[in-house]
C-alpha cells in the first residue's frame, strides 16, 4: 500500500542541472554569463552596491538631525480617564496593569481630547493646559511625578 503513494503532479520541482553540456541550455557558464564579479563563486554584493561608484543613498543631500536625547511620552486622553470610577487615583502602575498603556517610555502625558465629568486624582509626568484645566474644573487633582 505505502509503495504505491506518489506525490501530487507538479508538487516536487526538479532542480536545474547546471553545467551539463550545450544541449541542456545551462551548460558551459551555467547561466552566469562570461567573467566578472557575478560569475565568480561566493558572490555576495550588499544591497545598494554600485560597483565602487558612490551609491545613490550617499549621493543625495542629507537634511536635519536625529535628537538622541529626545523624550517620548505615552499619551493618555481625557476620554480614557472618563472610564475610571469617581475619586480614583490614576497612576502609571495602574495604567500598565489595566493595559491602557503598553510602555511608559519617558513618562505619561495627559492630553485634553474629550470631556471629563468625574473627579479624579491623576499622577503623570506632563499635562497639557486643556487637560489640566478640565481635571481641575471638575474638582480633581493633578500630581506631576
Amino acid at each position: 500500500m505505502l509503495h504505491t503513494i506518489k506525490p501530487v503532479a507538479n508538487a516536487r520541482k526538479t532542480t536545474k542541472r547546471l553545467g551539463r553540456g550545450p544541449g541542456s541550455g545551462t551548460g558551459k557558464t551555467s547561466g552566469k554569463g562570461h567573467k566578472g564579479q557575478l560569475a565568480r563563486s561566493g558572490k555576495t554584493l550588499r544591497p545598494g552596491f554600485e560597483g565602487g561608484q558612490i551609491p545613490f543613498f550617499q549621493r543625495i543631500p542629507k537634511r536635519g538631525f536625529h535628537n538622541f536625547a529626545q523624550k517620548k511620552y505615552a499619551v493618555l486622553n481625557l476620554t480614557t480617564l472618563q472610564n475610571f470610577p469617581e475619586d480614583s487615583v490614576i497612576t502609571p502602575q495602574l495604567l500598565l496593569e489595566k493595559k491602557i498603556i503598553k510602555d511608559p517610555l519617558s513618562g505619561i502625558k495627559v492630553l485634553g481630547q474629550g470631556t471629563l465629568t468625574k473627579k479624579l486624582v491623576v499622577k503623570a509626568s506632563k499635562f497639557s493646559r486643556q487637560a489640566e484645566a478640565s481635571i481641575l474644573a471638575v474638582g480633581g487633582k493633578i500630581e506631576v511625578i
